[in-house]
């Protein structure tokens, strides 16, 4: 099994606006063997609950990745389609020795609008 290339639009500090508050710039980092997969209709309706938005995607991020994962911006590409979506909710990670395969930790997408 093997994951795609994900770019994942990480923020990083670019100044302070005119109320004193920090601003971001989003720099494009790829991330190689991510593995997409649709949401279920179980998980889109208990992200909806849990969280109010409708999960159309998961990735599972491989193991030793230290990203932020959290409230970023994703693009991929589904078959011949261009995507882009948000992550959203906390990324679930699990003990890297206690998972056999090359992933460990999970993200849900929403659809970027």
């Amino acid at each position: 099994m093997r994951g795609i290339a994900v770019t994942l639009f990480d923020k990083q500090a670019d100044g302070i606006d005119e109320f004193n508050r920090p601003e971001y710039e989003e720099v494009p980092v790829t991330v190689d063997n991510v593995i997409v997969a649709p949401a279920s209709s179980t998980d889109v309706l208990s992200t909806t609950q849990l969280y109010g938005k409708k999960a159309v995607y998961q990735l599972f991020i491989p193991k030793g990745d230290t990203n932020e994962w959290k409230d970023r911006k994703v693009a991929f590409r589904v078959g011949n389609v261009d995507f882009e979506g948000h992550t959203f909710g906390f990324p679930d990670a699990f003990i890297e020795d206690m998972v056999p395969l090359e992933w460990n930790m999970r993200v849900w997408v929403e659809e970027y609008e």
